[in-house]
């Protein structure tokens, strides 16, 4: 394990610590709104000072990028990508989804690091590029159902911006018609770290930011899965939309969202 994956998870783990501890006991004094419909904690704040701290300590060339601001512009050409609570919605409502999220991407733009800890379960998902995937040590694959009728598929709601609130409903429709069920976790990392082990057989979402998707990105990759924008680039940062899935599932996904969403790409 490399000394960049060590850091990542130490520091997961140390901002996991602090997200339980306020846990179902966070007071309304703690919670900010941050634009519309958004909200940002005080311990989202603290999980990523923590992070930030850790990191650049131990890597002081490299740049960063974190959800709530904090930034480093190192000159290695290397950055950190941090989402210090994912889910924090669920969190302000002690709703047990939410994870930490930390990625490393290389200097030509390739995520090459990824950690998504889910401190309630104490579920660690790490990844290296070119090393596979695991949950607490033990290697992940993606799932191998095929058979619409057995699939379970997790998505992302619109729930700031209505422009292609349609388009998300008429790919919702279809997507219902062919599988077993929809999930809507609330975390984006969750949702691709379930479907790196399995959980979920594909995840899909329009508008998403870096560190939302980065670490879950490299994640569902190693376990042998595939990841494109709506467009069915693979560099997902073009339009931060996902699409991930097995060689089975991404494709019938990919379909579906440059059908419906085609005039939003």
């Amino acid at each position: 394990m490399s000394k960049e994956l060590e850091t990542a998870i130490a520091a997961a783990r140390k901002a996991g610590g602090i997200a339980l501890r306020k846990f179902g006991e966070l007071d309304l004094a703690e919670i900010h709104p941050k634009e519309y419909k958004d909200f940002v904690t005080e311990v989202d704040q603290a999980c990523e000072q923590s992070i930030a701290s850790a990191i650049t300590d131990a890597f002081p060339e490299d740049s960063m990028l974190c959800e709530e601001g904090s930034a480093a512009n190192g000159y290695s050409g290397r950055k950190w990508i941090v989402d210090p609570l994912d889910g924090t919605l669920n969190f302000i409502h002690s709703f047990p989804v939410f994870s930490i999220s930390i990625a490393l991407s290389d200097p030509h733009n390739d995520l090459v690091a990824g950690v998504v800890y889910q401190p309630v379960l104490d579920e660690l998902f790490t990844a290296e590029k070119g090393q596979g995937a695991f949950l607490n040590g033990k290697r992940i694959h993606v799932s191998t159902r095929n058979n619409p009728e057995h699939l379970l598929i997790a998505t992302g709601i619109p729930f700031k911006e209505y422009h292609y609130l349609e388009s998300y409903v008429s790919m919702l429709k279809d997507v219902v018609h062919d599988s077993a069920g929809i999930r809507r976790a609330g975390s984006a990392a969750i949702d691709l770290a379930y479907t790196a082990c399995g959980r979920f057989d594909a995840f899909w979402e329009y508008k998403l930011f870096p560190w939302d998707y980065s670490a879950g990105v490299l994640l569902v990759r190693e376990a042998g899965g595939i990841v494109t924008g709506f467009d069915g680039n693979s560099d997902v940062s073009s339009h931060h939309s996902i699409v991930a899935g097995t060689p089975t599932t991404h494709p019938l996904l990919l379909e579906k969202a440059k059908r419906h969403f085609q005039e939003h790409l």
